[in-house]
């Protein structure tokens, strides 16, 4: 069951008793802290959610995902959640300790990159090291893999693989036979040999030449190299061939890496699909045909299903906001972060501390990330309205958590998300908590440590939302329900 949202009426002079009254009741019978939560008179917005529904379902409940508009859509799911194809033979999910430390490895990448190419290219080298691999740098290091899988097909006749997708990446890729070292993944490896329409990509290609690390081997073939913050590693040759986005719509000579010697933190995934700016991401290749963007929203728990589209329709209830570009970091995609509300009220942190930095919209990132100052006023904030529950220890980069153990129902003051241009974002009570288990439930927000490092909208916010790419009209957008 969906958690509800509620904003009560404003008090009248006479009903102020009663609201105190009720305020020290709620306060003596936890087990109906909700109930009494609606009847108070001036409270703010909050989310009443039954305890129970905190912790997804161990089954997957495919039927409430959103049918897109186009026949490109690919359906979303987590790859550690029940509907993950990759979940039953890859030994089960890692635990929430570990999501997260991983988590913090990619946001470590992606301020490496911001920071400029010189920390970048220690990170490479240090990857290089331990395979003696020689390829050239350039921009650096990529980011670490990511939490959610599509299906895709590839090659004449199609063959169906499970790979993660992310903004934050610019190159697809798939492991391919025959392989030099490649991880047991869950489907068999793609294999050139048995598709038509098949090619190699030469080296004197744009594509080739546009990418982060590459060099020309034998027969002018382009080989790339792509290294992730968390040290994982793809290495291959780069290629074209078809890509199969549903039973009746591809796309044609998709350029991709066909990796021959891949090591890493990917799990069973067969590989990735890149959704950065770069000219050799899928968002970019599939312009020309699909018109220049892309939606998808993430479920709000993993045992759900949600979607990615490209081109499709645009939800009519969505709220936009400038999508803002950087020459140091050109394939990340940026808005402007410029105020948060905690239940209904502005928290006092000037827009400057959010703007100096700047803030990347990431799908791959599970935790947003902000300036310390933002991050100390929104914790301070939220733990106001939280003084009737239990602390609870932290968990990893989260440190405010609560213990929940005894309620039927809890009530959670809303957090929204005010970007540049006015739109305002209340989230989804699952990107307000992150919930290990009832006696540990956390904020999921967490600092950068300071001011400087730039901010990071992650993936647990931007749950239930229809998330817009429109980059030609370079701007993004934030539909409430839009998986439903």
């Amino acid at each position: 069951m969906a958690p509800a949202t509620r904003r009560a009426a404003a008090p009248s002079r006479g009903g102020c008793l009663l609201a105190a009254v009720l305020a020290l009741a709620a306060l003596a019978s936890p087990a109906r802290l909700g109930a009494s939560a609606e009847r108070s008179s001036g409270a703010p917005d909050w989310h009443v959610v039954r305890v129970g529904s905190l912790l997804p379902s161990a089954a997957c409940t495919a039927a409430g995902a959103r049918a897109a508009s186009n026949s490109s859509a690919l359906s979303v799911v987590h790859r550690h959640g029940p509907c993950s194809p990759l979940l039953a033979r890859a030994g089960g999910a890692p635990s929430h300790v570990e999501i997260l430390e991983r988590d913090q490895d990619r946001v470590d990448s992606i301020h490496r990159r911001a920071a400029g190419a010189a920390s970048s290219a220690a990170a490479v080298d240090a990857a290089r090291a331990s395979k003696g691999v020689s390829l050239p740098a350039r921009r650096g290091v990529s980011l670490g893999t990511g939490n959610y899988i599509v299906s895709v097909g590839l090659g004449t006749p199609k063959r169906d693989f499970s790979v993660v997708f992310d903004t934050g990446s610019d190159l697809s890729w798939v492991q391919c036979r025959p392989c030099n070292g490649c991880y047991e993944q869950q489907d068999p490896l793609f294999d050139p040999a048995q598709s038509s329409t098949y090619a190699a990509v030469p080296c004197g290609d744009p594509q080739c030449r546009g990418l982060d690390s590459w060099t020309c081997a034998s027969g002018s073939r382009c080989r790339y190299e792509v290294v992730y913050g968390d040290q994982s590693q793809t290495d291959g040759n780069l290629v074209r061939d078809t890509l199969a986005l549903g039973p009746s719509d591809a796309l044609q000579g998709f350029v991709f890496g066909c990796g021959d010697d891949d090591s890493g933190l990917f799990g069973r995934a067969d590989g990735l699909v890149g959704l950065g700016r770069n000219k050799v991401s899928l968002a970019s290749q599939a312009a020309p045909k699909y018109g220049a963007g892309f939606p998808y929203c993430l479920p709000s728990s993993s045992g759900a299903v949600g979607y990615l589209s490209l081109g499709g329709a645009t939800p009519p209830n969505a709220q936009f906001t400038g999508m803002v570009s950087r020459g140091d970091t050109p394939s990340f995609y940026y808005l402007n972060l410029v105020g948060i509300k905690v239940a209904g009220r502005t928290v006092g942190v000037p827009e400057a501390v959010f703007r100096a930095p700047g803030t990347v919209i990431d799908s791959g990132t599970v935790i947003t990330r902000l300036p310390d100052t933002a991050y100390r006023a929104l914790r301070s904030a939220f733990a106001r309205f939280m003084l009737k529950y239990k602390r609870a220890p932290a968990l990893s980069i989260l440190d405010t958590c609560y213990d929940f153990t005894g309620y039927t129902t809890v009530q959670i003051p809303s957090v929204a998300l005010v970007f540049s241009g006015g739109a305002t974002v209340s989230l989804d009570f699952s990107g307000v908590l992150y919930v290990s288990k009832v006696s540990q439930a956390c904020l999921a927000f967490a600092s950068n440590g300071d001011d400087t490092s730039i901010g990071i909208l992650g993936n647990t916010q931007q749950k239930t939302f229809a998330v817009v790419y429109d980059v030609a009209n370079q701007k993004i957008g934030f539909a409430a329900k839009g998986c439903a």
